[in-house]
């Protein structure tokens, strides 16, 4: 049985969560503050950590950055309603999902479910095994990234849309599109996306504000772009055909 641990310095919030996700067939455990969180995530691992970043102490935003230096386990961040920075920032730092306060638990619950199945239940088989472009290679078996023959350190959502993208180039894919393929969310902020983009181009392209690879497709959302042939012609920007 999957276990999760609940981190909020709110009792009676910290009450209501555990009593939905334990009804809903999960094992929880409960700490109020962050240092006992990061303490109790690496001492005992647990399947996933339900964060609420305003927490005395360390934050759960430090919590969240200090996890992913060492580890890969499913984060869903709580943040209190129009905290965008919040929202944003425990994305930047790894948090795969995220619910604002006030929240229904029933959609907490079925978002740690949804997060439980996405990281834990069974890969589907690469179309490839390597995707190539250039100085990037994506080990989709293995899941590593090499540029210029350096490991890049992607968090498991970030190489997971990478791979996504890489498997399917030349096809543009609505943000809709790829938190349905790759978060497995019907619904959500779309903004996910984006950041998780930002993010994947910083670590993987040379000049990331003009990207390569990951390119964007204006107005409707984002497309990998193949990797050059030796004997295909070149084109700059005006589309002339070059030497």
């Amino acid at each position: 049985m999957p276990r999760v641990l609940v981190v909020d310095d709110d009792p009676t919030v910290a009450e209501v969560v555990i009593g939905y996700l334990r009804r809903s067939g999960l094992e929880t455990d409960y700490v109020s503050d962050g240092l006992s969180a990061l303490e109790s995530a690496t001492s005992n691992p647990p399947d996933l950590v339900v964060l609420d970043v305003m927490l005395p102490g360390m934050d759960g935003i430090e919590v969240c950055r200090r996890l992913r230096a060492t580890s890969e386990i499913p984060i869903v961040m709580l943040t209190a309603l129009g905290g965008e920075v919040d929202r944003v920032l425990g994305l930047e730092v790894g948090a795969d999902d995220y619910v604002t306060k006030p929240f229904s638990p029933r959609e907490l619950s079925l978002r740690v479910h949804s997060v439980l199945r996405r990281t834990s239940g069974p890969a589907t088989p690469p179309i490839v095994e390597r995707v190539v472009h250039g100085d990037l290679s994506i080990d989709l078996a293995a899941r590593r990234v090499l540029v210029k023959g350096v490991e890049v350190s992607l968090t498991a959502r970030e190489f997971d849309l990478l791979a996504y993208l890489a498997q399917h180039p030349d096809r543009a894919f609505t943000r809709e599109q790829l938190m349905e393929a790759v978060w497995g969310w019907s619904f959500g902020d779309q903004s996910t996306v984006t950041v998780h983009v930002r993010r994947v181009r910083e670590k993987t392209e040379e000049d990331p504000t003009d990207p390569q690879r990951l390119l964007t497709v204006w107005g409707v959302g984002y497309r990998w772009a193949p990797a050059p042939t030796d004997d295909a012609p070149l084109t700059d920007t005006k589309g002339a055909v070059r030497a």
